[in-house]
């Protein structure tokens, strides 16, 4: 009874681990985020789908949708040595997509989170 119970008890602390700490990818808060692309410039990605971008999306920000596979197709034009700034609608997918681009060898690569949460940290957006 008591191995289940450590049994029960550890895969419950497993589950509980956020996300980022299993692919090991680098998250920004919307205020760290302002001050990290002062000092380092990069290329702004966003994940989500085409409606979703054309709906809103932070200004200067590329589309490139995670769920359809252009992204993963996109890997091969993109430069290894540049800073990516990944962000979707609740940073899940930028998340899945800021891990596909460190196992494919990019170094600098932050996943910013959602969208909504970016615009009300008065990022500027186009509508």
């Amino acid at each position: 009874m008591k191995l289940i119970r450590l049994t029960i008890v550890a895969a419950l602390l497993s589950c509980s681990q956020p996300q980022q700490d299993a692919t090991n990818v680098k998250q920004l808060t919307p205020t760290e985020y302002k001050k990290q692309v002062t000092k380092q410039q990069g290329m702004l990605i966003d994940v989500r789908t085409q409606e979703e971008f054309d709906a809103g999306h932070l200004q200067q920000a590329s589309n490139s949708d995670f769920l359809n596979g252009d992204f993963a197709k996109s890997l091969g034009n993109l430069d290894k040595d540049k800073t990516y700034y990944l962000y979707c609608k609740s940073g899940n997918r930028s998340s899945k997509a800021a891990k596909l681009m460190q196992d494919a060898g990019f170094k600098n690569v932050y996943n910013i989170g959602g969208y909504d949460e970016l615009k009300s940290a008065g990022l500027p957006t186009e509508e």
